[in-house]
């Protein structure tokens, strides 16, 4: 099992939502959820650049969260579908609010990110 080096920090809010929010996929992933996109392979297509193994780590982390819920149907195959749970909804204003403000912000923030990833001469 995949251990810390530096050891986790619970001094305050940012720190503890950084702890359970930390991943490149976890806000989409929950976004996503509270959209209706509930199986495994609906997420997969919604979110391409991530393999399968990650969004799985991702989603395990989220239910160990209580972020999220999931349900698996005694079937062949078997069915997974996941859900937010009550406290996951709690998110989902704070999830539109950066997104709003990102699309406020687009342009800025392409300019700084293209700066930081696109060598300069």
């Amino acid at each position: 099992m995949y251990e810390k080096k530096i050891p986790i920090n619970l001094n305050c809010g940012l720190d503890l939502i950084g702890e359970v929010l930390y991943g490149k996929w976890k806000i989409r992933l929950l976004w996503f959820i509270h959209e209706g996109f509930q199986r495994p392979s609906e997420l997969q297509r919604k979110i391409p650049d991530a393999s399968r193994r990650v969004l799985n780590v991702q989603l395990n982390e989220l239910e160990a969260a209580e972020l999220v819920t999931k349900v698996v149907y005694p079937q062949a195959p078997p069915k997974v579908e996941y859900s937010l749970t009550e406290f996951g909804l709690t998110l989902i204003p704070v999830i539109s609010a950066l997104g709003q403000w990102g699309d406020a912000h687009e342009e800025r923030l392409r300019s700084a990110i293209l700066k930081r990833h696109i060598p300069q001469e």
